[in-house]
């Protein structure tokens, strides 16, 4: 191999790591984001069942007052998990935090099909409807806060 094929070998392999970076980074700013809201959701969950406000048991049933306080949390630690999907992507922070928020409606839904002979059918339809407002507003205020 002489050097100019060395030369045009290396550059292009140059700009294939580039778009793989690329790639990778905006995997690692959704996956911060998800883990983000899954932590924060699941320590408060935790909290509120060892303060006693929660029932201990993850089936038993909740008042509708105890469904609102966990909606309302998670729908804040949503806006906070897209907003750090956002911040911390490559490009396009918006619509980082709407892949999150489509994870989220994604999952809301799986779990709305799992829990809904529990009871709290309200709170599993919130649990879907919750997660693109939640990125949109994420996704906005790191598009605010970069432009600041």
């Amino acid at each position: 191999m002489n050097s100019t094929t060395f030369t045009a070998f290396a550059t292009s392999n140059a700009h294939c790591a580039r778009p793989q970076r690329r790639v990778l980074r905006s995997v690692g700013a959704v996956l911060a984001g998800f883990l983000a809201i899954a932590i924060t959701s699941t320590a408060t969950d935790a909290l509120m069942r060892a303060l006693g406000i929660f029932p201990s048991g993850i089936t038993d049933p909740m008042s509708d007052g105890l469904l609102l306080l966990a909606a309302a949390y998670r729908a804040v630690y949503g806006i906070f998990g897209t907003y750090l999907a956002a911040r911390l992507a490559p490009s396009k922070p918006l619509q980082h935090a709407l892949v999150l928020g489509a994870i989220g409606v994604v999952l809301g839904t799986l779990g709305a099909i799992a829990m809904w002979s529990v009871g709290g059918h309200w709170y599993a339809i919130a649990n879907i409807a919750i997660p693109l407002p939640a990125a949109v507003i994420g996704g906005k205020l790191a598009q605010f806060r970069s432009k600041v």
